[in-house]
């Protein structure tokens, strides 16, 4: 069972959850929670880092932003404690969490489960802070925004836990975020292929690597409301999903920049120089493009996208490169947006890109890049166009309760 930080924001929510966690075990139930920092801590961690530093040393915001989660966990432990239940809260590295050493975005290598196994056994809740592991040269590490799913999953795994209850402050996943879109559907079940695409393109209701993690261990996952006892999203492997509709879902996200290389050499290997840096520097690249020269000897476009907060070293980074390769500018749009649609049923059935630009079109939306794969299409834009494009976008694939198109013949669509 994992509580984000909505679920354990204040006394009285940190209470519901411990009876929560409770109940799973008055009903037979061996319980692993996992809590996030509440509400806004970890903001406001941030927040204090900021005021000792422009740029904080990674290692110590990991050491700052750990705290979050504990605070969770041991209060927790002493509200179950009190309605009559043993718990014990342990850290990530109590936990046995090893992740590699990257600080602020670890990736979890092992989960050494024995302490937790050892507790279990003995008849005790155990309750581990989200969102941290040890590193193999023995640093505190986090894992990222988000981390706290990848925690839960990674930890259901390691003691084959029946399901991954994942509690948030909304029902389940749904067609698009109901804020955007009053009539948003909740999705009963979701593949994890559809899930991790998702995930990528800006929904927030699962971290990226927690799908990721979940599909490679076969978690069985299942998204559901902290404040209401009803079933949720299951997100499972796709030979549980019986229903594929033409779309699932419209996703968007915000929190995206986009960075120009303007004047590349056409050599042999510039690309390489150029994202190799950004992966030694831990950025996360989305779409690329490159504009190849029509003439030899002429120079080449690179764009690509990365998260807003990745811009900075994502720049600095780039900026020896592009002066060793002789590129002519490096030009930075730090307000993007993306919207993508998701659905398995895009497989078998060509011409959904054509009506996704014709919906765009018609609702003067200019794309800027696109990238696609077998089962979503993402389309750059306008970050103040992307409630527009959602809205667009759910109506005319008519993903609204009651109105989900099945596989069917597209022609008539105007596809």
């Amino acid at each position: 069972m994992k509580f984000g930080g909505s679920s354990v924001a204040d006394a009285e929510r940190l209470k519901r959850a411990a009876r929560r966690i409770v109940a799973a075990r008055e009903d037979g139930n061996r319980v692993v929670a996992v809590l996030s920092a509440r509400g806004k801590t970890t903001d406001e961690l941030v927040g204090l880092a900021a005021e000792m530093s422009d740029a904080p040393d990674p290692r110590e915001m990991d050491m700052l932003l750990s705290t979050g989660e504990r605070i969770s966990c041991a209060l927790c432990a002493m509200a179950i404690n009190d309605l009559g239940h043993r718990a014990i809260s342990l850290t990530g590295s109590q936990a046995g969490i090893v992740t590699d050493t990257s600080h602020t975005k670890a990736r979890i290598l092992d989960v050494r489960a024995d302490r937790i196994k050892t507790a279990l056994d003995e008849g005790q809740i155990v309750l581990v802070a989200g969102f941290q592991g040890v590193s193999t040269s023995h640093d505190v590490t986090t894992l990222g925004r988000g981390g706290s799913d990848t925690t839960a999953v990674a930890l259901a795994a390691a003691v084959d836990a029946d399901v991954c209850e994942i509690y948030t402050d909304v029902s389940g996943v749904f067609s698009a975020d109901p804020r955007i879109v009053p009539d948003a559907r909740k999705l009963d079940v979701v593949s994890f292929e559809e899930m991790l695409e998702m995930a990528s393109s800006g929904a927030k209701v699962l971290q990226l690597r927690s799908v990721e993690y979940a599909r490679n261990h076969d978690v069985r996952i299942h998204c559901r409301s902290s404040f209401e006892d009803v079933t949720g999203t299951f997100v499972v492997g796709e030979q549980e999903t019986m229903e594929h509709p033409l779309i699932t879902a419209v996703t968007h996200s915000t929190d995206e920049a986009r960075l120009s290389l303007v004047g590349v050499p056409d050599e042999i290997g510039a690309a390489a120089k150029i994202f190799t840096a950004l992966a030694d520097a831990n950025c996360n690249v989305d779409m690329i493009i490159q504009n190849e020269p029509l003439e030899e000897g002429r120079k080449a476009e690179v764009s690509f996208t990365v998260p807003r907060g990745d811009l900075r070293v994502a720049r600095e980074t780039l900026e020896p490169i592009a002066a060793e390769l002789g590129v002519d500018s490096i030009d930075a749009v730090p307000e993007m947006g993306k919207v993508s649609i998701v659905g398995a049923g895009m497989k078998s059935h060509p011409g959904v890109a054509a009506k996704v630009f014709q919906v765009l079109a018609e609702e003067r939306i200019n794309i800027e890049m696109i990238s696609t794969s077998p089962i979503k299409i993402s389309c750059v834009i306008a970050a103040d166009k992307v409630p527009d494009a959602v809205r667009a976008l759910h109506g005319a694939f008519e993903l609204g309760a009651g109105g989900i198109q099945a596989e069917a013949p597209i022609g008539e669509q105007a596809r």
